[in-house]
């Protein structure tokens, strides 16, 4: 094995693969980076002293859970906050993908609350993702409220975002995150509604049940230690002459408005047993939800993140920080969820993960400005020595879930 090899982004120099699931060590915590983190710390998944990451540990206690009691405690807490007087009393953030549509449909139509969905667009909506958003607000029948936010400084921090972290999904993640609490703020509504638990996916766990102001991505008390595209506040107002109410709307409340609010934020997915699949099969019954007609790139499924031209470039660049793509994902959820064994999963991520996603990759790079070349040459500047090696066949991963890495 080669020693000594560089480790970028705070990643752990092992690689190491459950045995459980198709996961690795190398898999960030954090799905949004305030910084550009090659040299810092990382949080990433852990794993026990049996090899088994944290996700699928909390995938075997679920079979553990009285979903029964869980319900119960769902609807003292939905009874609390109820509003008899037309006002909203939960508040949904979504884009009408299965997870959202699921969400908002059960609150409304089985418990009786009076969501308001709010959405943080896309960058670029693909055609079924604007469908499904539009079918869960005519078919599922929900008021929605779409944020459109400054379109010029949308596609600058998005590209920034490329250039300095390689990752193109950040701002949206932020608005994505951000928005919901905001707009509860404003309309005085106490619950804010989100789906799974971030402990699913091997973040660290997460308070379930907690007041908005215990979240600390939710608030911030100093904008200069604020970063957005891997560039400070001051330096986007000085040499990108962004202005501050142009990048208002992409934080999070202040710690002084958090202060001021008395809002909780809540996983359904910790009452309620969350099965993708299902959810997936209840937003297409109900609020008309429609998988993608053909596969996603990168990986096998058709209705995982779907809404966004940008989406699947996304895991492409995940797939050459951490060696982890959209297969890997996908797959691990599935194998948890009992969907897959490890072997088709094993098999699944040999086959699809890394795939270049080339369907949008041209007109993504004209929308926000940016040649292709300079983002060839920024994938190959992101990949961490200790996971790739170039070879006289191009650039190989240095070890995989299928044990047929070059340093396997």
């Amino acid at each position: 094995m080669k020693k000594n090899l560089e480790a970028y982004y705070g990643l752990p120099p092992e690689v190491k693969f459950c045995k459980k699931c198709v996961m690795s060590n190398q898999r960030p915590a954090s799905t949004v980076e305030f910084k550009h983190t090659r040299h810092s710390k990382k949080v990433t998944l852990n794993f026990d002293s049996e090899g088994i990451c944290d996700a699928c540990r909390v995938a075997e206690r679920k079979e553990e859970i009285n979903w029964a009691e869980r319900e119960e405690e769902l609807i003292r807490l939905l009874d609390k906050y109820r509003r008899n007087d037309g006002r909203y009393d939960c508040l949904v953030p979504g884009s009408g993908g299965k997870d959202s549509a699921y969400q908002a449909h059960v609150l409304r139509y089985k418990y009786g609350m009076n969501p308001l969905t709010v959405t943080w667009p896309p960058l670029l909506y693909t055609e079924y993702g604007y469908r499904n958003w539009k079918n869960w607000i005519d078919v599922g029948g929900f008021d929605n409220l779409s944020f459109t936010r400054n379109g010029k400084v949308m596609k600058l921090l998005t590209r920034l975002s490329i250039q300095n972290l390689f990752h193109p999904f950040q701002t949206f993640i932020l608005g994505q995150k951000n928005l919901g609490p905001k707009i509860a703020a404003k309309f005085d509504i106490p619950l804010v509604f989100y789906g799974e638990n971030e402990a699913e996916y091997g973040n660290p766990i997460a308070d379930t049940v907690t007041s908005l102001r215990s979240k600390s991505y939710h608030s911030f008390k100093n904008l200069d230690n604020i970063h957005l595209g891997g560039v400070s506040v001051r330096e986007l107002q000085d040499k990108y002459n962004v202005r501050l109410t142009d990048i208002m709307t992409f934080l999070p409340p202040s710690s002084q408005e958090i202060e001021r609010s008395s809002i909780e934020v809540h996983y359904l997915g910790y009452y309620l047993r969350w099965v993708p699949q299902e959810v997936y099969y209840y937003a297409v019954e109900n609020t008309g939800f429609k998988a993608r007609p053909f596969r996603t790139q990168g990986t096998y499924s058709k209705y995982n993140s779907i809404d966004d031209k940008i989406d699947d470039l996304h895991y492409f660049t995940t797939f050459i920080k951490f060696g982890i793509g959209r297969a890997t994902y996908d797959a691990s959820q599935e194998i948890r969820n009992n969907h897959l064994t490890r072997e088709e999963g094993v098999a699944l991520v040999s086959k699809f993960d890394g795939e270049f996603p080339d369907k949008y990759f041209s007109e993504i790079m004209e929308y926000i400005g940016m040649e292709e070349e300079e983002f060839h040459q920024l994938t190959d500047s992101f990949r961490s020595p200790h996971l790739w090696r170039k070879t006289g066949e191009g650039w190989k991963l240095r070890h995989t879930v299928a044990l047929n890495g070059v340093d396997d």
